[in-house]
């Protein structure tokens, strides 16, 4: 999923930036150089997707660029691009037990064709929920 959010950038006195995402309250962040500024808006905005969707929250549409206003003066407006499986994939990729039933009968015949249940399970959760490989 790619999701794009305009961004407030705002230079600082000392060369850096402070940046603001303004539909995903308390996004905020800073760089040492613009270049930083903009990594750190696009890690710190899909972080803030990515823990949204783990918890189930509504995810806030995007404003419009135009629509954005400026809290300081001298900062500009850009948009960002978010890769939120890209994102997911790099930094949440950890695993987590889940324990499960299911008929004895089941378990004899997938463990005879030596089954891996964590795979299986994987595999069926993706597509049902219609990630893409």
């Amino acid at each position: 999923m790619k999701l794009v959010y305009p961004v407030c950038f705002y230079a600082e006195e000392d060369g850096g930036y402070s940046v603001v995402v303004p539909d995903l309250p308390g996004c905020i962040t800073q760089g040492d150089s613009l270049a930083e500024a903009i990594e750190m808006a696009v890690d710190a905005a899909s972080g803030w997707i990515l823990n949204s969707i783990e918890n189930n929250d509504p995810i806030p549409e995007a404003s419009h660029i135009q629509d954005v206003k400026l809290e300081y003066d001298g900062g500009f407006v850009n948009l960002i691009v978010l890769d939120i499986d890209s994102y997911a994939e790099k930094y949440e990729n950890k695993s987590i037990r889940k324990n499960l039933t299911i008929p004895a009968w089941l378990n004899t015949a997938a463990e005879k064709q030596n089954i891996n249940f964590s795979e299986i399970l994987q595999e069926a959760l993706i597509e049902k929920l219609g990630f893409k490989q």
